[in-house]
């Protein structure tokens, strides 16, 4: 892969990195901030319920960021775009969809078959 699309490739990861970092940190100040309490016990558990919704969405995006991360350190090393099974390149459509990927499209689609056994 060329200079110029491991940068492309880096600017997208970069960015959507801080907009997880971003979203996170506003779910964490609404959070602290928010010390409201409702008598109702109605109230109370769907407010529990929204916060737990929040936070397991957090969470995966606290793993993609761990994702993301890697990435940025394989365009570092040189082997971003190169699959981690079968070592030929990943199909640059393949990468905008999903940039954080490490297999090509054949190795991912056999990872599933042998999943689902």
């Amino acid at each position: 892969m060329d200079f110029d699309k491991r940068e492309y490739f880096r600017c997208i990861l970069q960015e959507e990195m801080r907009a997880l970092l971003e979203e996170a940190e506003k779910t964490v100040s609404e959070m602290t901030a928010d010390t409201t309490s409702f008598p109702d016990p109605n109230d109370r558990a769907t407010q529990e319920s929204d916060r737990t919704f929040e936070l397991r969405i957090r969470d995966r995006e606290r793993r993609l960021l761990n994702k993301i991360r890697e990435a940025l350190e394989r365009i570092d090393d040189g082997t971003f775009g190169t699959c981690e099974m079968c070592g030929e390149q990943i199909s640059e459509a393949r990468l905008k969809a999903r940039p954080v990927t490490t297999l090509c499209i054949d190795c991912k689609i056999e990872q599933e078959k042998k999943e689902k056994m």
